[in-house]
């Protein structure tokens, strides 16, 4: 008997409904085929498939160059080296994202600039950013900024497309070339999302994508690297690799050879042909998937944007939002946000929250001095959002059942 039917037929016995998790990978016959078809070619890492995956991604995108890595985070530190970001500098990026986006520039040696979201957006604020380089930096006599007290150069810095709505990249964009400062895309929410009709992953010097198993497609770990910058794709897949002039698939196949150089001190870091077996198949499902996450998200703000204790996540007529996830606002006199989560889990139903704002994180705090407060829009938000189950592979039957808790629980 299977799991499935086990649990239907548990629920009509008991009454009992199935937990309704906060996100779950959609991965079908397709996958398992391309995967057991990868599997017994005898070449499992990095090799043929993900050349296709990362050709085929490009392709999507509308990029001249994808380099496929282990994880967004490896893409996004990768991306950070080749770009000789290290001790000296600085990189502004956004408190309310999860911790990778900040890890990475620590692992250069650069120091975290954090810069306030928008209320309207959740997204960096542009006129927060602008206000902080003018006030903080001075220009030096390379053309660089430098911040001043500290004597660091602005050197980058990374917007996120939170919950799969795009950064405000104009504007941002048009700060970058003010202040001499590179402009790079967090994209781990947003595969399939555009910007005023431009696709996510083509708005900066370079795109990092996520296809972690809740993200909008899935290779079970991994990540990409788009550009158009030839040369910083060049040094990113070799920085990949460990840094020498060879991978595997050049030195081990019929037309490789065994001769290599080491030209930098580089990383394991790159993707398999395992996950580019899932890649290349979920990236054609891809378009199919962030449709089904939008019309969710649209019954969820049909049932919850008039009701007054509860506020819709943002979106904007620029953006084609692929809405990775739901943060729904719960501002309620009578249910915390925390108390929601509970009673949704005595209901059976899944949630998270997305992000505590990493200044308030015991190691930002401490290694950099920020305190609460300092950010307000991005602690004020953390304080009332719950991110609601959303994945393609939800049921209208499960929408809603979430739709009906959600105002059970809010009287």
């Amino acid at each position: 008997m299977k799991a499935t039917s086990i649990a239907k037929a548990r629920e009509r016995a008991t009454g009992e409904q199935p937990f309704l998790p906060f996100s779950a990978p959609w991965v079908g016959e397709q996958e398992l085929a391309e995967l057991a078809d990868a599997a017994g070619s005898g070449w499992l890492t990095a090799g043929p498939r993900t050349r296709r995956f990362e050709e085929a991604f490009a392709a999507y995108v509308g990029v001249q160059e994808a380099v496929a890595t282990s994880s967004c985070t490896a893409a996004l530190e990768l991306a950070l080296k080749a770009m000789d970001i290290g001790p000296g500098d600085a990189v502004i990026t956004t408190p309310f994202t999860f911790a990778a986006t900040a890890n990475v520039i620590v692992h250069t040696g650069a120091e975290v600039v954090f810069v306030d979201i928008s209320p309207r957006s959740y997204n960096l604020d542009p006129a927060a950013v602008a206000r902080f380089l003018a006030e903080n930096c001075a220009p030096s006599p390379a053309g660089h900024r430098v911040t001043r007290g500290r004597g660091r150069r602005v050197r980058a810095l990374i917007a996120v497309h939170y919950a799969g709505l795009s950064a405000p990249m104009e504007e941002l964009e048009q700060i970058g070339r003010r202040f001499h400062i590179a402009i790079l895309e967090d994209a781990a929410h947003a595969a399939g999302a555009r910007y005023r009709g431009r696709p996510v992953g083509t708005l900066g010097r370079a795109g990092c994508f996520s296809f972690y198993p809740t993200k909008n497609m899935t290779t079970a770990e991994g990540g990409m690297l788009t550009t158009d910058d030839r040369e910083l794709a060049g040094r990113v897949r070799r920085l990949s690799q460990h840094g020498i002039t060879r991978d595997g698939w050049q030195r081990y196949s019929a037309e490789g050879g065994w001769r290599y150089d080491v030209v930098e001190a580089g990383y394991k870091f790159n993707m398999t042909d395992l996950q580019a077996a899932l890649g290349l198949v979920q990236l054609g499902r891809l378009d199919g998937f962030v449709d089904r996450r939008r019309l969710i998200a649209a019954h969820y703000d049909r049932a919850f944007q008039s009701h007054r204790e509860l506020v819709v996540p943002p979106d904007s007529p620029d953006c084609h939002n692929s809405r990775h996830i739901y943060p729904l606002g719960v501002r309620s006199q009578r249910v915390s946000r925390d108390q929601f989560i509970e009673r949704l889990k005595e209901r059976q139903i899944g949630s998270s929250v997305h992000f505590i704002p990493l200044h308030l994180t015991r190691f930002y705090s401490e290694r950099f001095g920020f305190r609460p407060g300092d950010f307000p829009n991005a602690e004020r938000v953390f304080e009332s959002v719950v991110s609601l189950p959303l994945y393609p592979a939800m049921t209208d039957a499960d929408v809603s059942r979430v739709v009906d808790a959600t105002l059970q629980i809010l009287g």
